[in-house]
Protein backbone atom coordinates (compact mmCIF):
# COMPACT_ATOMS: atom_id res chain seq x y z
CA UNK A 1 0.00 0.00 0.00
CA UNK A 2 1.34 3.43 -0.91
CA UNK A 3 2.02 5.94 1.85
CA UNK A 4 -0.11 9.13 1.86
CA UNK A 5 2.81 11.26 0.70
CA UNK A 6 3.86 9.09 -2.24
CA UNK A 7 5.00 11.36 -5.04
CA UNK A 8 3.51 10.63 -8.44
CA UNK A 9 6.22 9.15 -10.68
CA UNK A 10 5.02 10.58 -13.97
CA UNK A 11 5.44 14.19 -15.12
CA UNK A 12 2.28 16.31 -15.30
CA UNK A 13 0.13 16.32 -18.41
CA UNK A 14 -2.38 19.08 -19.25
CA UNK A 15 -5.92 17.81 -18.92
CA UNK A 16 -8.60 20.46 -19.07
CA UNK A 17 -9.16 24.14 -18.46
CA UNK A 18 -9.74 25.38 -14.95
CA UNK A 19 -12.84 27.05 -16.30
CA UNK A 20 -14.48 23.66 -15.89
CA UNK A 21 -13.20 23.20 -12.34
CA UNK A 22 -15.29 23.59 -9.21
CA UNK A 23 -13.85 26.73 -7.70
CA UNK A 24 -14.49 28.58 -4.46
CA UNK A 25 -14.28 32.30 -5.10
CA UNK A 26 -15.00 35.59 -3.43
CA UNK A 27 -16.79 38.35 -5.24
CA UNK A 28 -15.81 41.86 -4.23
CA UNK A 29 -17.49 45.20 -4.53
CA UNK A 30 -16.09 48.64 -3.77
CA UNK A 31 -17.57 50.53 -0.83
CA UNK A 32 -16.99 54.05 0.40
CA UNK A 33 -16.80 55.63 3.86
CA UNK A 34 -13.16 55.07 4.64
CA UNK A 35 -12.79 51.98 2.44
CA UNK A 36 -12.30 53.88 -0.80
CA UNK A 37 -9.62 52.28 -2.92
CA UNK A 38 -10.28 48.86 -1.38
CA UNK A 39 -12.64 46.06 -2.28
CA UNK A 40 -14.40 44.38 0.61
CA UNK A 41 -15.58 40.78 0.23
CA UNK A 42 -19.33 40.40 -0.04
CA UNK A 43 -21.11 37.81 2.15
CA UNK A 44 -19.81 34.32 1.39
CA UNK A 45 -20.04 30.80 2.72
CA UNK A 46 -17.08 28.40 2.91
CA UNK A 47 -17.62 24.70 3.47
CA UNK A 48 -14.06 23.53 3.45
CA UNK A 49 -12.08 22.04 6.32
CA UNK A 50 -8.94 23.83 5.11
CA UNK A 51 -10.70 27.21 5.07
CA UNK A 52 -10.39 29.56 8.05
CA UNK A 53 -14.18 30.03 7.74
CA UNK A 54 -15.38 26.41 7.71
CA UNK A 55 -19.22 26.40 7.60
CA UNK A 56 -19.23 30.06 8.57
CA UNK A 57 -20.98 32.89 6.79
CA UNK A 58 -18.94 36.07 6.61
CA UNK A 59 -20.34 39.53 5.94
CA UNK A 60 -18.69 42.73 4.82
CA UNK A 61 -17.50 44.91 7.72
CA UNK A 62 -20.02 47.35 9.16
CA UNK A 63 -18.69 50.86 8.59
CA UNK A 64 -19.81 53.47 11.08
CA UNK A 65 -17.88 56.62 10.17
CA UNK A 66 -16.57 58.23 6.97
CA UNK A 67 -13.00 58.07 8.28
CA UNK A 68 -11.72 54.68 9.34
CA UNK A 69 -8.28 53.49 10.32
CA UNK A 70 -7.37 50.40 8.28
CA UNK A 71 -4.29 48.24 8.95
CA UNK A 72 -1.62 48.55 6.26
CA UNK A 73 -1.79 45.73 3.71
CA UNK A 74 -0.38 45.29 0.23
CA UNK A 75 -2.71 47.04 -2.25
CA UNK A 76 -3.28 43.92 -4.35
CA UNK A 77 -6.95 44.74 -4.73
CA UNK A 78 -6.85 48.54 -4.61
CA UNK A 79 -8.92 48.85 -7.78
CA UNK A 80 -9.30 45.45 -9.39
CA UNK A 81 -7.13 42.42 -9.91
CA UNK A 82 -6.07 40.85 -13.13
CA UNK A 83 -7.20 37.40 -14.28
CA UNK A 84 -6.43 34.06 -12.74
CA UNK A 85 -3.42 32.37 -14.33
CA UNK A 86 -5.16 29.92 -16.75
CA UNK A 87 -3.59 26.60 -15.84
CA UNK A 88 -4.58 23.13 -16.96
CA UNK A 89 -5.28 20.78 -14.09
CA UNK A 90 -2.49 18.31 -13.40
CA UNK A 91 -3.09 14.64 -14.14
CA UNK A 92 -0.57 11.78 -14.27
CA UNK A 93 0.40 10.55 -17.74
CA UNK A 94 -0.78 6.95 -17.79
CA UNK A 95 -4.21 5.53 -17.07
CA UNK A 96 -2.75 3.24 -14.40
CA UNK A 97 -1.14 6.19 -12.61
CA UNK A 98 -4.33 8.23 -12.91
CA UNK A 99 -6.25 5.37 -11.34
CA UNK A 100 -3.66 4.85 -8.58
CA UNK A 101 -2.93 8.48 -7.70
CA UNK A 102 -6.20 10.25 -8.52
CA UNK A 103 -9.24 8.02 -9.02
CA UNK A 104 -8.55 5.69 -6.09
CA UNK A 105 -7.56 8.54 -3.77
CA UNK A 106 -9.91 10.68 -1.72
CA UNK A 107 -8.69 14.14 -2.68
CA UNK A 108 -8.85 16.74 0.06
CA UNK A 109 -10.51 20.15 0.01
CA UNK A 110 -8.59 23.06 -1.45
CA UNK A 111 -6.49 25.08 1.00
CA UNK A 112 -7.78 28.64 1.00
CA UNK A 113 -5.68 31.75 1.65
CA UNK A 114 -7.75 34.68 2.86
CA UNK A 115 -6.86 37.99 4.48
CA UNK A 116 -9.12 40.27 6.48
CA UNK A 117 -9.92 42.17 3.30
CA UNK A 118 -9.85 39.80 0.34
CA UNK A 119 -9.24 36.30 -0.92
CA UNK A 120 -5.62 35.46 -1.59
CA UNK A 121 -2.30 36.63 -0.16
CA UNK A 122 0.24 38.56 -2.21
CA UNK A 123 3.53 36.81 -2.90
CA UNK A 124 5.26 39.97 -1.67
CA UNK A 125 3.63 39.66 1.76
CA UNK A 126 4.34 35.92 1.91
CA UNK A 127 8.03 36.32 1.05
CA UNK A 128 8.46 39.04 3.68
CA UNK A 129 6.56 37.20 6.45
CA UNK A 130 3.74 39.76 6.55
CA UNK A 131 1.01 37.49 7.87
CA UNK A 132 -0.76 39.71 10.41
CA UNK A 133 -3.87 39.89 8.19
CA UNK A 134 -3.84 36.25 7.02
CA UNK A 135 -6.83 34.51 8.55
CA UNK A 136 -6.06 31.17 10.16
CA UNK A 137 -2.33 31.85 9.80
CA UNK A 138 -1.47 29.51 12.70
CA UNK A 139 -3.71 26.65 11.52
CA UNK A 140 -1.74 23.42 11.14
CA UNK A 141 -1.61 21.99 7.61
CA UNK A 142 -1.05 18.40 6.41
CA UNK A 143 -1.34 16.90 9.89
CA UNK A 144 -2.03 13.43 8.46
CA UNK A 145 0.53 13.50 5.64
CA UNK A 146 4.19 12.64 5.19
CA UNK A 147 7.22 14.95 5.26
CA UNK A 148 6.71 16.61 1.85
CA UNK A 149 4.33 17.36 -1.01
CA UNK A 150 4.78 18.38 -4.64
CA UNK A 151 3.70 21.90 -5.59
CA UNK A 152 2.68 21.91 -9.25
CA UNK A 153 2.41 24.81 -11.68
CA UNK A 154 1.09 24.41 -15.23
CA UNK A 155 1.86 27.95 -16.36
CA UNK A 156 0.54 28.77 -19.86
CA UNK A 157 3.24 28.73 -22.52
CA UNK A 158 5.73 26.70 -20.46
CA UNK A 159 6.28 23.03 -19.69
CA UNK A 160 4.56 21.68 -16.55
CA UNK A 161 6.69 22.17 -13.45
CA UNK A 162 6.82 20.86 -9.88
CA UNK A 163 8.88 21.24 -6.72
CA UNK A 164 8.97 19.40 -3.41
CA UNK A 165 8.30 21.42 -0.26
CA UNK A 166 8.37 20.21 3.36
CA UNK A 167 5.19 19.75 5.35
CA UNK A 168 7.02 19.72 8.70
CA UNK A 169 8.76 22.51 10.58
CA UNK A 170 12.13 22.32 12.29
CA UNK A 171 10.94 22.08 15.87
CA UNK A 172 11.97 19.17 18.08
CA UNK A 173 10.01 17.03 17.60
CA UNK A 174 8.95 18.22 14.12
CA UNK A 175 5.31 19.24 13.72
CA UNK A 176 3.01 20.25 10.85
CA UNK A 177 3.67 23.60 9.21
CA UNK A 178 1.21 26.45 9.60
CA UNK A 179 -0.89 28.08 6.88
CA UNK A 180 1.51 31.06 6.99
CA UNK A 181 4.60 28.86 6.55
CA UNK A 182 2.88 27.00 3.72
CA UNK A 183 2.19 30.31 1.95
CA UNK A 184 5.87 31.24 2.21
CA UNK A 185 7.00 27.82 0.93
CA UNK A 186 4.68 28.17 -2.06
CA UNK A 187 5.96 31.70 -2.70
CA UNK A 188 9.53 30.35 -2.73
CA UNK A 189 8.43 27.71 -5.24
CA UNK A 190 6.81 30.30 -7.53
CA UNK A 191 9.98 32.40 -7.28
CA UNK A 192 12.07 29.37 -8.31
CA UNK A 193 9.73 28.66 -11.24
CA UNK A 194 10.07 32.22 -12.54
CA UNK A 195 13.86 32.22 -12.11
CA UNK A 196 14.18 28.95 -14.04
CA UNK A 197 11.93 30.08 -16.91
CA UNK A 198 12.57 33.81 -17.35
CA UNK A 199 15.27 33.25 -20.00
CA UNK A 200 13.62 30.27 -21.69
CA UNK A 201 11.56 30.72 -24.85
CA UNK A 202 7.85 30.10 -24.57
CA UNK A 203 6.18 27.28 -26.46
CA UNK A 204 5.21 28.09 -30.05
CA UNK A 205 1.57 28.68 -29.20
CA UNK A 206 2.35 30.52 -25.94
CA UNK A 207 0.66 33.88 -25.36
CA UNK A 208 3.31 36.58 -24.73
CA UNK A 209 0.97 38.09 -22.13
CA UNK A 210 1.96 35.25 -19.81
CA UNK A 211 5.73 35.52 -20.24
CA UNK A 212 7.48 35.42 -16.85
CA UNK A 213 10.56 37.24 -15.64
CA UNK A 214 11.90 40.76 -15.29
CA UNK A 215 9.74 43.35 -17.14
CA UNK A 216 7.07 40.67 -17.58
CA UNK A 217 5.23 38.76 -14.85
CA UNK A 218 7.40 38.59 -11.75
CA UNK A 219 6.84 37.12 -8.31
CA UNK A 220 5.44 40.29 -6.78
CA UNK A 221 2.86 40.59 -9.57
CA UNK A 222 1.11 37.51 -8.19
CA UNK A 223 -1.39 36.54 -5.51
CA UNK A 224 -1.75 33.02 -4.10
CA UNK A 225 -5.47 32.23 -3.98
CA UNK A 226 -5.52 28.55 -3.03
CA UNK A 227 -3.87 25.16 -3.34
CA UNK A 228 -5.85 22.39 -5.06
CA UNK A 229 -5.25 18.74 -4.19
CA UNK A 230 -4.84 17.22 -7.66
CA UNK A 231 -3.31 13.81 -6.91
CA UNK A 232 -2.09 11.75 -3.96
CA UNK A 233 1.07 13.77 -3.28
CA UNK A 234 0.49 16.85 -5.44
CA UNK A 235 -1.10 20.25 -4.83
CA UNK A 236 -1.52 22.79 -7.63
CA UNK A 237 -1.01 26.47 -6.83
CA UNK A 238 -3.82 28.69 -8.11
CA UNK A 239 -2.43 32.15 -8.80
CA UNK A 240 -3.92 35.47 -9.84
CA UNK A 241 -2.40 38.63 -11.27
CA UNK A 242 -2.39 41.35 -8.62
CA UNK A 243 -3.22 44.03 -11.19
CA UNK A 244 -4.86 44.10 -14.63
CA UNK A 245 -2.54 43.75 -17.63
CA UNK A 246 -3.01 44.64 -21.27
CA UNK A 247 -4.73 41.74 -23.02
CA UNK A 248 -3.14 40.91 -26.38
Amino acid sequence: MSSPNTVDPSPPTPAHSLAAESYIGVSSSPVSNGWQGRNVPEPMIFRNKHSPFSDLQMSAPQIATPVMSVPQVSPVNAHSRGPMVPQRRYRPHTSSDRRRYVEEVKLEDSIIFMTKYEQGISMQDAMHNRFANLLGRDDLMFKERGPSISVRINWPGYAPWSRQIPTRDFRNPPGPITRAKLAKNVAKSVKRFIEEHQHRPMEEDGDPMWRVGHSNIDLFDLVLVQLDHVSRGSWQAQLQLAHPRHMH
